[in-house]
């Protein structure tokens, strides 16, 4: 079904990224818009809107009279007032996604979506997907939640788009209905903003809704729950897979679900994948059941693994100092992202910390107690892990930095150091967002490269 923008009264709130891009959208599709934002410095920035008919008014807390569709920015709460005042007067309320679910099916041919949402391994697996759908030499972009706005990717014209979806963006969806889907996992995240791990998990599940195929992970209770009843099953796993899944034997990405022989097609070698550990054969998984749900031949996939080349601030390995690896993982911003880098090295001199954002870190902390050799602890909630810490690892020293932005980054570093000792990790992976101290996470990762070149014996990183 599509939906007639002409002529309607659309409220857009929030002048970001993604608030620009769907205000410039609604204005070439004939409706008439208005955007508002607490900020009267971003509205100011809106020259093309303003340019093209919009009005602009700061902070409104209520939606003009008339307004029969409210577009909002996805970090936007349903308490925020004028969207809790919008839902009382029972005006229509979607996202950035959803519009350009909306504009796309205007299209004499819609573009085919592949939608990527989890708790992690998002940015890399949607990144993975657009290499492979690139090495099959198809027209694809990366969108949504890893920067290009949706909308834009529409108005582009791509034939194929690689959705990387975030809960915020889903829990504003309506009618989207991707070819194929995936929540690659979940865990404790932006409960201060769902309320509950079971909300969080329902914005999540609607990634599911009106696939062909449903791709989950068979290794992931909930994703596999979430999955049920959803599209053509397909899962993968880190073991060998069954008939239906796609897996890893005899050192390959098998797919036994997509392959005309029941034994199975072999995709790439475990080899192809990098960065290499379990959570990134994951994603390349992930990745590869999509690409197949769209029909994407086996080659391309495995070229497409080789060629991809890994996001910032996600495992990167930025210097050596006398056998010493430091590894920037900033983008390990809860507790489940950051057990998976840990669990990438058998000893580790651990930096952690930020903000929690409600999420419990004493099952990371009682996972990994064995591999740590100490812990840095910075940001505004590292009580919690100071006290997960004490009950879970008596033994291991921590030590704690009160200051902040650059500067608490540089002592952080500096005491990592004093710790450090040949066959260790030095890991950057914090478990919590980033902005009590920094403007995002590739601040705190630029922060934290800064700091590790500035030592003494520091030798970059070779690349390969």
């Amino acid at each position: 079904m599509t939906r007639t923008l002409r002529d309607r009264r659309v409220l857009v709130a929030g002048a970001g990224v993604s608030g620009r891009s769907a205000a410039e959208a609604l204005l070439a599709a004939g409706a008439e818009v208005t955007v508002t934002d607490a900020s009267e410095e971003r509205l100011a920035a809106l020259d093309s809107v303003r340019a093209g008919g919009g009005r602009l008014l700061p902070g409104l807390l209520e939606p003009p009279a008339g307004t029969d569709l409210v577009v909002t920015s996805p970090g936007w709460r349903p308490g925020t007032p004028l969207l809790a005042a919008a839902a009382a007067a029972d005006i229509e309320i979607i996202g950035e996604v959803e519009l350009a679910w909306w504009l796309d099916r205007a299209r004499p041919e819609p573009a085919h979506w592949l939608a990527v949402t989890g708790t992690n391994g998002k940015t890399t697996t949607v990144t993975m997907l657009e290499s492979v759908l690139r090495a099959a030499e198809l027209d694809v972009v990366a969108c949504g939640n890893v920067g290009l706005p949706v909308v834009d990717a529409v108005r582009a014209g791509h034939r194929v788009l690689a959705v990387e979806l975030s809960s915020f963006q889903l829990h504003w969806s309506r009618s989207l209905a991707a070819e194929a889907g995936v929540v690659l996992n979940l865990a404790d995240d932006h409960l201060d903003w769902h309320g509950t791990l079971d909300a969080y998990g329902a914005a999540k599940a609607k990634v599911y809704a009106g696939n062909v195929v449903a791709v989950h992970n068979a290794d992931d209770e909930w994703s596999t729950r979430l999955a049920t009843g959803a599209g053509r099953p397909v899962s993968f796993t880190l073991g060998e897979p069954g008939p239906g899944q796609l897996g890893i034997t005899g050192g390959v990405l098998l797919d036994r679900a997509f392959a005309a022989d029941p034994a199975g097609e072999v995709l790439a070698d475990v080899a192809d994948v990098r960065p290499g550990g379990p959570h990134n054969l994951a994603n390349a998984l992930a990745a590869a059941a999509l690409a197949r749900a769209h029909g994407v031949p086996a080659d391309a996939v495995a070229r497409g693994l080789r060629a991809f080349e890994p996001g910032a601030h996600r495992s990167v390995v930025v210097a050596e100092t006398g056998g010493t690896t430091w590894v920037d993982d900033s983008k390990a911003t809860n507790p489940h992202a950051a057990d998976a880098a840990l669990r990438a090295h058998d000893r580790v001199v651990w930096i952690a910390g930020g903000l929690l954002k409600g999420a419990d870190v004493e099952e990371l902390v009682a996972r990994n107690a064995g591999r740590l050799a100490a812990v840095v602890l910075i940001g505004r909630d590292r009580a919690a892990f100071a006290e997960a810490l004490a009950r879970h690892a008596p033994h291991v020293p921590v030590d704690e930095v009160s200051a902040g932005d650059d500067a608490g980054m540089s002592q952080a570093v500096t005491r990592a150091a004093a710790h450090a000792a040949p066959g260790t990790a030095v890991l950057l992976a914090p478990a919590a967002a980033s902005m009590d101290m920094f403007t995002d996470y590739a601040h705190r990762g630029r922060a934290f490269a800064d700091a590790v070149r500035a030592l003494p014996a520091a030798e970059p990183a070779t690349g390969g």
